[in-house]
């Protein structure tokens, strides 16, 4: 008796082994690192102190007393005695409970990094199964498309640290058409739609990125800081500049495929639909992309920011040195990014009705 399961079964069938197979795998794998990990058996308060600093803000300064186990190296299978001490806030500190495991700091007898590789890896492959259910093959696709262009994005840091002698910003404008071509062509096909949304893109994004180089040249880049990139030893402009660039794509790109996919939906739907329709129906599509993608582009940027602002305001700093401190950037990066996304609208709408008035004179 032969039995046959549909492919899509022996996809996921596949997908769950590679699932189990993933997590058990990062739960034993104490071997592959450098650094010697350990594993809390027990743990035991032995002090509480309360601490109140000048700004009347209190906190506790709380003393462990660990039982761990040696997970890799030399030690491995010993039983060993630590202190961990850390601040009731746990801003840089950690409370461990059983179970948790860590690495040890470079002396040997104090806490380090929590090892998170299970955690970060069983939120990347829920990540892939949602995807997979709902986008089926298109969400295969955009998996392959991620992890393609994270590769490129490693490549091209790569190059720009052992060729300081060449601009990061023909890397990333170099980098932007290898992601823009590689995700659009894997999820959308070889179609007009496509190409349509490909040439937006980058038209979108190199045009925003000219007028904020040119908005910055007028200005002379007054109210930007860039002391958070002080210890690169390296133009912070230019690095500024080249993560405006990748910053703004993911946006732009949205905005041209959504209206790109629309505009030639609109066509297959009606393939003698009036170009003035058609442009007043594009028109109406982009405004109603353009407020949620600009706000979305805001709170992205502001919300990496909300600690350190949270962290000036509690320490009473004026609210405009505050804001500039931490808003110039991120700022100046949302309005870009909200630029090179009003463009994208036009852009795509006039290259879309160009292709489908091809298509309507074949007719």
């Amino acid at each position: 008796m032969n039995i046959r399961f549909p492919k899509k079964h022996l996809i996921y069938l596949f997908v769950l082994i590679a699932f189990v197979s993933t997590i058990i795998f990062v739960h034993n794998n104490y071997e592959l690192y450098d650094g010697t990990i350990v594993k809390v058996m027990q743990t035991e308060e032995t002090d509480r102190t309360e601490i109140i600093d000048q700004y009347n803000n209190k906190d506790y300064s709380i003393t462990q007393q660990i039982t761990a186990l040696i997970q890799n190296g030399d030690k491995k299978g010993q039983i060993m005695e630590l202190e961990n001490q850390y601040f009731a806030s746990q801003a840089i500190n950690f409370h461990l409970k059983e179970g948790m495991e860590f690495f040890l700091a470079n002396d040997g007898i104090s806490v380090g990094e929590i090892k998170r590789d299970k955690y970060l890896i069983l939120v990347l492959w829920l990540f892939v199964i949602i995807l997979l259910i709902v986008g089926k093959k298109q969400g295969a696709l955009s998996v392959v498309s991620l992890s393609a262009n994270a590769i490129i994005l490693s490549i091209a840091l790569d190059i720009y640290l052992h060729n300081s002698n060449i601009s990061l910003l023909i890397i990333c404008a170099i980098s932007i058409i290898f992601f823009t071509v590689l995700s659009l062509l894997m999820v959308s096909g070889f179609t007009e739609k496509t190409y349509t949304a490909i040439i937006a893109t980058l038209a979108g994004t190199f045009l925003s990125l000219l007028i904020a180089y040119l908005a910055f040249f007028v200005t002379g880049e007054e109210g930007l800081r860039y002391e958070e990139m002080s210890f690169l030893s390296r133009n912070p402009q230019i690095i500024f500049m080249g993560g405006l660039l990748i910053g703004s794509l993911g946006a732009v790109m949205d905005v041209a495929i959504t209206m790109s996919s629309s505009i030639f939906e609109l066509y297959e739907k009606n393939n003698q639909i009036n170009r003035g329709i058609l442009k007043k129906a594009g028109i109406e599509i982009g405004k109603d992309i353009m407020g949620t993608m600009t706000n979305i582009l805001f709170f992205a940027y502001v919300s990496g920011s909300i600690p350190a602002l949270l962290l000036y305001l509690k320490n009473e700093s004026p609210i405009g040195f505050t804001l500039t401190m931490n808003l110039s950037i991120e700022l100046a990066r949302a309005l870009a990014g909200g630029i090179g996304i009003v463009l994208t609208i036009p852009i795509t709408l006039y290259i879309s009705i160009f292709f489908i008035k091809r298509k309507q004179a074949k007719l």
